[in-house]
Parts: C-alpha cells; structure tokens; sequence
C-alpha cells in the first residue's frame, strides 16, 4: 500500500520560491499524472518526494508516516529517470541486479525478482544485451525494470517518454498503463504532453507557476476545467476563448456577431469568456443571422476528420473547428460559427475561474 499526502509544501532556490503551498492526497493504487508546461515545478515536487531535494516547508507523508527526513534509500520509492541512467558497461541483467544487491538481497531473491520484471517488460531475449545494443523504447523498459525490482511502495515517473519518437511514445505508453494495472502499486507520472495524461491517470495534477490549478479525472478536466489556464492546456487542439458581453440571454462579440445559448453562466457577470472546443461548434457559409461571422484560413484534411482553421473578426490567431471529412471550405470563404447545445464553457474575463451555469 501507499497513500500520499502534501502538506503546505514549498521549495525555495535561495532567495527564489517555485513551489508555493502544495496540498495533495493521492490514493492506494492510483496512477496519477503532474502536467504542465515546462518550468510549473511538475519535476521539482518529485524530487522532493523522492528525497533527491529537501522540503523547504510543509509536510510530506507515505502511509501516516512522515518522510521528510528520511533518506532516500529508505523511503520504499524507486524512480525512473528522463535520460535512462543505464550504466553503460552492464548489460540488462546486471543493470536491474544492481540496486536490488545494494538492498542486501541474497541471489536467489534478486534472480526471482529479476525475472519476475523481465516477464512484465517483455525483456528476457534481451538480458545479455548492454544498453548500446537496445533501443529507446528498451532502454526505458529496462530502466523501469530495475525500479520495479526493488518493489517500491511508490513508484515515480520522470517524463520517461520524452527521448521517444512518436511511434514510440505510443507503444511504451500502453506498456506502462499494462504494467500498473499489473503490479497494482501507487504511480506518479510526470509529462508536459496533456494526451499522455489523458490517456494514462486516473487522476491529474495540472500545474501552473508552483501551483496546483486543478486536480480530478481525466474527464472531469476535459469537462468543467476550473480556469482558463486548464480549459488551454488539457484537449488537443485547444478551446476556443471568445471575449463576449451579456446582454439579456444574448452574448455578443463587438464587429463578430452574437449568439442565444441555450444555457447562460450563473450571476449577473457581464464581461464574459466564451469557451468552446472544436467538436462543439459547427462552421457554415456565411448566409447572414445568428452567429460568429470568420474567414477561413485553411482546411486540414486528417482522413477521419478535418479541422478548419477560422480567423474570427481581428483575431490574430485562428480557431480550430472539428467537421466531417468531406468539408473543403476555400482559404478566405466567409463562414459563420454557431455553438452546439450544451457545449458552451463560461470564464470570468476577471478572474479567469470557470463561472457555473
């Protein structure tokens, strides 16, 4: 078992603070995934929590027990780095072996554990090899290997997909989600790439600025992102954010149109941001009415679907509408953007925090 609990943590680089006030509790048996762009403190909060870098303030707990203190070594977590960190001059056997003889294991418990691994990673043709001889993908198999032969209580994920190229990516992402449901343990992963935590968590930590922004299920993200910041970050291509006033049921967009959702934000919030994902507008000659009037800048034929790209008004930067793949609007074609029903997310042009409807 292991469950983890934060407590006020912050960590401070000298004078400069990059975590400020974490709080979390992860569950037993959860894969939970820290995203966010590159320099929010996603790999900073695993360090501390693998002991590589002291807590500044606050409390981190594993199972009640209070780990701030304890080395590293005795913590019951093995993490898996970025780079591999394979040692060069081993091959595959003695690379896993190595930590697990350091724990003073006798022989016949490193070989069962070693095996038990090599069964998992699909590696026992590969055991002879030294890692100049294997592939990334095997690599990082091999590296996840001999953290598992420690059988921590904790196991801890460092962007381990990043050095992979696409087709890679795809093919060792589906081997760690085997791999956890497998083992069954507690998993923190971390990825700056939001479709890898789409499809890996149970539970996401996006992060922003040293700061949680969010924390929930992959849908609940998707879904009712609490701010603008997640809304952005979580769904590929990103939401549609429009500046809207409140008129009555109305919402208009000054020079671009006006639209009657179905559903208004709660409260009487005039200054509004209008959220929509690609799948959830529909694009159209523009024959005049209700709607965003756009000029197309270009159709992007994908075989299932196509994506057409609208510059909406003087907007610099165009939005991204999902459609069937038989659409073929002509770059610079006057189109005109309605919102489906119920698929309209509302943000405070204020604060930024999602507004309930």
């Amino acid at each position: 078992m292991a469950r983890l609990s934060l407590r006020g943590i912050r960590k401070r680089f000298k004078a400069v603070e990059v975590l400020h006030g974490i709080d979390l509790d992860v569950k037993d048996r959860e894969l939970i995934v820290f995203v966010g762009p590159s320099g929010c403190g996603k790999s900073t909060l695993l360090r501390l929590i693998a002991g590589l870098d002291p807590i500044t303030e606050g409390e981190f707990l594993l199972n009640d027990q209070r780990m701030n203190e304890v080395a590293p070594s005795r913590r019951g977590i093995a993490m898996v780095f970025q780079s591999y960190a394979l040692y060069p001059h081993m091959n595959v056997y003695e690379n896993m072996a190595f930590g697990a003889r350091l724990m003073g294991l006798d022989k016949t418990e490193v070989e069962a554990r070693i095996a038990e691994a090599a069964r998992m990673l699909r590696l026992q043709e590969l055991m002879q090899r030294r890692p100049r001889e294997l592939s990334g993908g095997q690599r990082q198999r091999v590296a996840i290997g001999r953290a598992l032969v420690r059988k921590p209580q904790l196991l801890l994920l460092d962007e381990p997909l990043s050095n992979l190229d696409a087709a890679l990516r795809s093919d060792v992402r589906l081997e760690i989600a085997r791999l956890h449901r497998e083992i069954g343990g507690t998993t923190i992963y971390v990825t700056h790439d939001q479709v890898e935590a789409m499809t890996l968590a149970d539970r996401i930590v996006v992060m922003n600025g040293g700061r949680i922004e969010q924390f929930g299920s992959p849908r609940e993200l998707y879904e009712t992102p609490a701010n603008v910041f997640v809304a952005n970050f979580i769904g590929s291509p990103r939401m549609a954010m429009l500046p809207v006033e409140r008129h009555g049921n109305v919402l208009t967009a000054p020079g671009i149109g006006s639209i009657t959702p179905d559903r208004l934000p709660q409260g009487d919030e005039r200054d509004i941001l209008l959220g929509v994902r690609p799948d959830g507008m529909t694009v159209m000659p523009d024959a005049g009415g209700e709607g965003f009037a756009g000029t197309v800048v270009y159709t992007e034929y994908l075989g299932d679907s196509a994506f057409v790209y609208v510059r909406l008004g003087d907007e610099a930067a165009p939005i991204w509408v999902r459609c069937a793949p038989d659409a073929n609007f002509a770059p610079d074609t006057a189109v005109r953007l309605q919102v489906l029903p119920g698929r309209a997310h509302y943000f405070s042009r204020r604060t930024s925090e999602r507004l309930s409807v």
